[in-house]
């Protein structure tokens, strides 16, 4: 079966790494704190002026003053830190973030992505997408494969406006594992349950299958 987006979690939370500062976006990324391997000493750096973010706070301990940016409460790691957005994309756009989690709407082929506008709909702004997809050395992205129409969002060409030009290092969706070639999508990995037939059906991009597939460890 697909996975669900507590699924895509875990499974990109496996590409974390020790000593890691990650920065996590909104959407699936947040869910990714939860889910990291214990043991691992890593920072979680968020735009809006935070450094040591931890898991979601369970109902009732929340703090209305303590938030990612999202919007959404969080809870904060001892020895975690709070400072202006200056400094924030200071530490972003000086590249001091190891790895970079997005959610995206689209992303193509050449590993461009498209994640903060759609036509005609109303947007409060790009927020640090922009410069965290210029300046992070790696980027995964965390999606659905297709949309509700059961459409592939992983494309040849994106359609919607561009946040980053070809940026996306590796997808993780509810269906596969897929890294970004110069040749295409590779597929390394498929969620359990879930064929190599399906996933071509369901990417109208370059797809890129050598060998056998494994189904994902998650």
């Amino acid at each position: 079966m697909p996975l669900d987006k507590t699924g895509i979690a875990k499974r990109i939370a496996k590409e974390v790494k020790d000593g890691y500062y990650v920065n996590l976006g909104i959407g699936i990324p947040t869910l990714v704190a939860n889910y990291v391997p214990s043991g691992l000493n890593v920072e979680f750096q968020s735009e809006n002026g935070v450094l040591g973010m931890g898991p979601f706070p369970y109902e009732g301990e929340e703090d209305a003053d303590v938030i990612n940016a999202g919007k959404q409460t969080i809870t904060t790691m001892p020895g975690a830190s709070f400072f202006d957005s200056a400094m924030s994309f200071g530490m972003i756009r000086g590249q001091h973030v190891d790895l970079t989690i997005l959610g995206a709407m689209e992303v193509s082929e050449a590993g461009d992505i498209a994640n903060w506008k759609i036509p005609g709909k109303m947007v409060k702004g790009m927020g640090g997408a922009m410069d965290l997809v210029a300046s992070a050395e790696n980027i995964i992205v965390a999606m659905m494969h297709v949309n509700k129409a059961g459409e592939s969002k992983l494309l040849k060409k994106c359609s919607l406006p561009l946040t980053g030009v070809k940026c996306v290092k590796k997808i993780v969706t509810e269906l596969a594992v897929l890294e970004v070639t110069d040749q295409g999508f590779k597929l390394l990995e498929r969620a359990p349950g879930v064929s190599v037939e399906h996933i071509v059906a369901s990417t109208e991009g370059k797809l890129i299958i050598e060998g056998e597939i494994p189904e994902m460890d998650i």
